[in-house]
């Protein structure tokens, strides 16, 4: 696996889908709702969509906020 290629084996929150954990992995790479929509060959309008579930599932306020989150849940992930 590449250094920039989301982790899909961890499973830090179960409830969130597998293209959920995708677009959380590479929002917390830093990359932008495009660049993200870009990767997966979704529409940002999906990126969106997708980061609006994952803030609900999570209790998230942002995406920083959602990240946070999911890395506390998951310690093996955090740099």
């Amino acid at each position: 696996m590449l250094p920039h290629e989301p982790d899909l084996g961890a499973v830090p929150h179960p409830s969130l889908s597998e293209r959920e954990r995708e677009v959380l992995e590479n929002a917390r790479l830093g990359m932008t709702n495009v660049e993200i929509a870009t990767r997966l060959g979704v529409t940002v309008h999906t990126v969106k969509f997708h980061l609006a579930s994952v803030y609900r599932k999570l209790g998230a306020a942002n995406r920083t906020d959602a990240v946070v989150r999911w890395l506390a849940a998951s310690p093996r992930l955090a740099p």
